[in-house]
């Protein structure tokens, strides 16, 4: 998000005296939230004109991990989405920000599976976000299994 100048209703010719953005970055493996800022702002500093102030301010910085696709969780959790949709699913590598689940692995050395429900026409987040009740009833039938199944691959 970039934003400057009046930003009320209706429109005015004016020219700003301040600019201000919003930047979001998903990481990956090796990166870590810290470097990235540091990188980030040590550019825009460099190709700023003269007489432009860069300031960036960090929000919170999440790190990036990678779930394991050959874990027992994984297995379990595979399993049980096969028996309810019926076909075997197809993992995917995608950006996001659950900065619990680094957490959990840095502290109690825990690797997570991560299970979506939703479809990429869900505009997550979004203004226009929805969640539709198939697979909201799929997922309350998916996740008893994925325990049965993680369960029994434990033993």
């Amino acid at each position: 998000m970039v934003f400057g100048g009046y930003t009320g209703e209706g429109a005015k010719t004016v020219l700003p005296s301040k600019a201000f953005a919003k930047c979001s970055m998903r990481l990956v493996p090796n990166q870590t939230s810290e470097k990235i800022t540091q990188l980030f702002s040590d550019y825009f500093k460099s190709i700023a004109p003269a007489g432009v102030k860069v300031e960036v301010k960090p929000h919170h910085g999440g790190e990036p991990v990678v779930t394991p696709t050959d874990s027992v969780a994984y297995k379990a959790a595979s399993k049980a989405m096969e028996q309810t949709f019926g076909k075997k699913p197809i993992p995917t590598r995608g950006g996001g920000s659950i900065p619990i689940v680094a957490l959990f692995e840095k502290e109690l050395g825990l690797k997570s599976v991560l299970m979506g429900f939703g479809l990429d026409s869900d505009l997550i987040h979004s203004p226009n976000e929805h969640y539709g009740v198939f697979n909201f009833l799929k997922g309350i039938e998916t996740i008893p299994l994925f325990f049965r199944y993680y369960a029994e691959m434990n033993r």
